[in-house]
């Protein structure tokens, strides 16, 4: 990941939304150019997308990089000043660095113009996805991709009878998706080992991967249930008791103790990727992913059929691990207009209930508490319900550098067997507090 670094792009910015909302800019050209990651709803936006095109007579080119390379390929993009993105769909975790930075057009002024209401959208994405300083109501982006941690398991094993019969005797349990982690681990540790179908399979494929974002997106799944804090009181970064408190080093423990009983073999570095072939190839018993990854798991040819789905489990309080973007207009662009125009024709109602139903996830308050949102999908009930308890992770401008030293501390003990879960947090305020002293924070 790449520090932010600072570009002088705020006022220039500031005088390109004033002549676009005042009618007197001119778009350079008929063409738009969104940035994105490369997965499943990326192509579920291009086709959305045809209706702008048809519409406004804009040309809509697309710019998707794959996951491993994606931060790094747009953070470099913004730092540079580059020309390639007008709109970027970008992690909430962005939102920080390219406010302060210039980096992102403020939209607040074109949205009162326009009528765009951010009480139209989901609270906990206006949020997450759109406001910096947090709690304040200053939108750099407009909610585009809600997200959250989720999980499928396999159906036809979970009602196979004699394996319902079987963990009955065991445990004394009916077997049905967990509702909290204690009743995870049980499933889990059932499953390790066991042959089914002439196979041997494992108990969950979770998220163990070092090099981006992986396992802090995996750890937190159960940290933040567990009772996790990254502060004692929000926006004075006083982290000494939260990030290392009792509840945190038991929920540490307890991912740990997931990766030692209940993974496949030389489970040690794996993401989204990984859990996906480890599921459909029939693996595990249960995956982590992220919802953005369910419709094509429920419409998969091989698995489809006998996948289920269920809300991240919860221990002392529920809790889902955020994802998701938001799009923001990029501070840089030739064609201020255009890209406006673009946020305001994602914003209606009735493009976001096509967004949904083309497998993209809607933010919209009219998609999400439609009557029939909830039987819309097989996942949608549970995705609804995430998105209700959601916790994110630091949306500082030195996000990259307090992720990073996540990544370490938690993959050094996790997998790499060392230390403590109290020594690993311990060490983690250390090097946050460096950061954040670096940035005049503390």
């Amino acid at each position: 990941m790449k520090h932010f670094r600072k570009f002088a792009l705020g006022f220039a910015s500031a005088a390109a939304i004033q002549a676009a909302m005042s009618g007197a800019a001119v778009a350079q050209d008929k063409e738009l150019t969104l940035c994105w990651a490369a997965w499943d709803p990326a192509n579920a936006l291009v086709e959305l997308s045809k209706d702008f095109e048809a519409q406004s007579g804009i040309k809509m080119n697309f710019e998707f990089v794959p996951w491993p390379n994606f931060a790094d390929r747009m953070l470099n993009e913004l730092n540079s000043g580059g020309k390639l993105c007008d709109l970027l769909i970008g992690d909430s975790q962005w939102i920080g660095g390219s406010a302060e930075n210039g980096y992102y057009v403020k939209l607040n002024d074109f949205f009162a113009k326009e009528g765009i209401s951010m009480d139209d959208f989901a609270p906990a994405t206006v949020y997450a996805y759109s406001t910096w300083p947090k709690g304040t109501p200053n939108d750099w982006a407009r909610p585009a991709m809600g997200d959250a941690n989720g999980w499928t398991y396999r159906k036809d094993w979970f009602e196979n009878a004699d394996i319902m019969a079987e963990f009955k005797a065991k445990t004394g349990a009916d077997l049905a998706p967990p509702k909290n982690w204690t009743e995870f681990k049980q499933i889990a540790e059932f499953f390790q080992g066991r042959e089914i179908n002439g196979q041997k399979v494992y108990g969950a494929a979770i998220f163990t991967e070092r090099g981006s974002e992986g396992i802090t997106m995996g750890a937190t799944s159960v940290l933040y249930p567990f009772g996790f804090k990254y502060e004692n009181t929000p926006g004075k970064y006083d982290m000494a008791g939260a990030v290392n408190s009792a509840d945190a080093v038991a929920g540490l423990e307890f991912y740990k103790e997931l990766y030692k009983c209940c993974t496949p073999p030389g489970y040690t570095n794996s993401y989204m990727e990984e859990g996906l072939d480890a599921f459909k190839s029939g693996q595990v018993a249960m995956m982590m992913n992220w919802f953005a990854f369910m419709p094509g798991m429920a419409k998969d040819e091989k698995v489809g059929s006998v996948t289920g789905f269920f809300v991240n489990p919860m221990q002392k309080v529920p809790a889902s691990t955020l994802g998701g973007q938001g799009i923001s207009v990029v501070a840089n662009t030739d064609n201020m207009d255009g890209a406006l125009n673009y946020i305001k024709w994602f914003a209606q109602p009735d493009v976001q209930a096509k967004w949904w139903s083309l497998g993209g996830f809607s933010c919209h308050n009219s998609v999400l508490n439609g009557p029939d949102f909830k039987a819309s999908q097989p996942f949608a009930a549970q995705f609804l319900e995430a998105m209700n308890q959601v916790q994110d992770f630091w949306q500082e401008p030195a996000y990259a550098q307090l992720l990073q030293a996540m990544q370490k501390r938690v993959h050094d003990y996790v997998v790499a067997d060392q230390g403590t879960a109290q020594e690993a947090l311990d060490k983690l305020i250390e090097d946050w507090t460096e950061v954040f002293q670096d940035e005049g924070k503390l």
